[in-house]
């Protein structure tokens, strides 16, 4: 569950701030740490992942219609897109493992 917890704290740090993505991999220490709830970590990732694809969609958008978007501007947002989206995807395939890892523990 640990591994989950960092590697969730890796994709909010990583969706806020999609240009350094080696930033969300040490892991945070700190009393913020603690503090936040998982459901609400969950939520803010989710809805950043989400502003980047529609950023990445909108870009491309411009770049089909012709408003003066540059090709490598596309590139660079659909990429970040695509990163923070298989990152969240790990996330989730890790916290549904850890999951059915506890419930066949027997007590």
């Amino acid at each position: 569950m640990q591994t989950a917890m960092n590697a969730m704290t890796a994709v909010t740090s990583s969706v806020s701030n999609p240009g350094d993505f080696s930033q969300g991999l040490t892991s945070e220490s700190g009393p913020d740490a603690a503090s936040t709830p998982f459901s609400s970590l969950l939520t803010d990732a989710i809805g950043k992942v989400s502003s980047l694809e529609n950023q990445a969609r909108t870009t491309v958008d411009g770049l089909m219609t012709g408003s003066g978007v540059d090709v490598h501007q596309a590139m660079i947002a659909t990429q970040k897109a695509d990163m923070a989206f298989e990152l969240a995807l790990a996330v989730r395939n890790k916290a549904v493992q850890a999951y059915q890892s506890v419930m066949g523990m027997q007590f």
